[in-house]
């Protein structure tokens, strides 16, 4: 069955004003692009305009194959949220455009993502072509368009290869170079290129990093960070630390223990530790990000309070929480600082971390050398292992990721 991305955007140069949208189909295993369309569509609302750019996205894909699975990819949490049916639809312009979009193809065909504006630039820069056409009183040709030459340009620049066939630490290293270039203020790790022909590099130290059991707050999603209350594991949480020591002390590998210094890891390091008769270190800099304002609540409620910094907040990690919590960059620092000092102090060691989910996501990306919006795009439950190696040259592995059968 084909698999194709719909991207899509709208625009308002007014809000209300003059209006436009942009969409393309993409092939999900190519990349190729299939489809373009955009238009302008007058005065309208930038909602209405992204909504009839994604309806526009859709009936392109179910032009090329009615059977395909699409998925669906915006920069409108809005739109994205309402169609995935976790918002509701108050709006009466929104109504009947969302009950078009839902008509184009059956609802199991579809799924949808948020992504970051600086993710959908194919469908924005079509959006803009089109009130650009709209201003000189045209419509949009397909003919005119610079979008599928910028999209091919970035295309072929991200995979163009960057080491010998089969190389992963060489694409590796490109890629902490790069995202070192983007972001200088943390402290990545600097490694050389390493080919299938190297030395042996001897024994990685590994991380296995478990995030703490439930608290009262995990089964609510309420934001719990290091700024609010700092609860206790739960019953339930209780009985998954339980578990997991039952686990890792068959499995015999851990050498070392370490903690975040919030009660709720501390608990779950503490009956680890016991069943394997080691102690508990602890590392301020595995605590959690400080949410500010939003501590204790949920997302619907800080959206309803405070929309436009959780909006800013979901994209940029430059952008701090409400109230003077922390933003993503500040603990991408202090947890890479962290990795550093564990790293030297417990070289070649199979080492417990046990900590919160922001650490872990971002220890998860930078051993990968994910952009920091990767961090949206990992589940991980509550008392959950991952596992990453870290080598003498400075390169990662990703071993495991949110392993629960522990828990089954």
């Amino acid at each position: 069955m084909p698999k194709f991305v719909v991207e899509a955007d709208g625009g308002s140069r007014g809000n209300p004003g003059p209006a436009g949208y942009g969409a393309v189909v993409i092939d999900a295993v190519t990349g190729e692009t299939l489809a373009e369309a955009a238009e302008y569509i007058g005065i309208a609302t930038n909602n209405v305009a992204e909504y009839k750019g994604l309806i526009a996205g859709l009936k392109a894909a179910r032009t090329l194959d009615p059977a395909a699975d699409v998925h669906v990819r915006m920069d409108s949490k809005l739109v994205v949220e309402q169609m995935s049916g976790r918002w509701k639809i108050k709006h009466p312009d929104m109504k009947p455009l969302a009950a078009e979009a839902a008509r184009v193809l059956p609802a199991g065909q579809v799924r949808y993502e948020w992504i970051p504006r600086e993710k959908n630039k194919h469908a924005d820069r079509l959006a803009n072509e089109a009130m650009d056409a709209g201003k000189k009183g045209k419509q949009w040709e397909p003919s005119r368009s610079t979008a599928e030459l910028g999209a091919r340009a970035r295309s072929a620049a991200a995979t163009a290869p960057q080491g010998p066939p089969g190389d992963a630490a060489a694409g590796a290293a490109k890629a902490r170079a790069a995202l070192a270039a983007a972001s200088p203020a943390v402290p990545e790790q600097a490694a050389p290129p390493v080919g299938w022909g190297s030395a042996d590099l001897g024994t990685p130290a590994t991380f296995v990093l478990l995030r703490h059991g439930e608290t009262v707050l995990t089964p609510e999603k309420r934001f719990s960070g290091s700024g609010g209350s700092d609860p206790a594991l739960s019953a339930v949480g209780r009985r998954q630390a339980d578990a997991v020591a039952t686990a890792l002390a068959a499995r015999g590998t851990i050498e070392a223990v370490v903690s975040s210094p919030l009660l709720r890891c501390r608990e779950t390091a503490d009956a680890v530790a016991t069943r394997l008769g080691l102690e508990v270190g602890v590392e301020d800099g595995l605590r959690e990000t400080d949410f500010g304002a939003w501590e204790g609540m949920t997302f619907a409620e800080v959206r309803e309070r405070y929309a436009d910094d959780l909006s800013a907040w979901l994209a940029s990690p430059d952008v701090a929480p409400t109230g003077g919590g922390e933003s993503f960059a500040s603990v991408t620092t202090r947890v890479a600082a962290t990795r550093t000092t564990l790293l030297a102090r417990h070289p070649g060691r199979t080492v417990l971390v046990v900590t919160h989910v922001t650490p872990v996501k971002t220890l998860v990306r930078l051993a990968l050398g994910a952009p920091p919006e990767s961090l949206f795009r990992m589940e991980l439950s509550a008392a959950s292992l991952s596992a990453v190696a870290y080598y003498a040259d400075g390169n990662a592995s990703l071993r495991l990721l949110n392993d629960t059968s522990h828990l089954r």
